[in-house]
């Protein structure tokens, strides 16, 4: 499945949040240096999701805060495990 998000990378909390217009913003601790903040982006949702970190890949948006992951696994399996921590 797909997974549209923005990220906001240098916060001071990991945390998903759900906007106003439904959409996903994630704020991760890491900061947008040289790949970690995607490479971290990923670890956190596989964790999250409790999937391994193969599961997760990054499609579009390496350098924007716009990002489509693609997730290999079921979208009632993402949502509801989604649903379980989003603010």
């Amino acid at each position: 499945m797909l997974l549209r998000i923005k990220v906001k990378p240098n916060s001071k909390t990991d945390e998903i949040i759900r906007e106003a217009d439904g959409s996903l913003k994630v704020k991760i601790r890491a900061q947008p240096v040289e790949g970690k903040a995607n490479k971290y982006l990923l670890e956190y949702l596989a964790k999250v999701l409790g999937l391994p970190k193969s599961s997760l890949g990054l499609l579009k948006g390496e350098s924007n805060s716009f990002k489509t992951l693609e997730i290999n696994a079921e979208e009632s399996y993402v949502t509801n495990a989604l649903n379980n921590v989003v603010r």
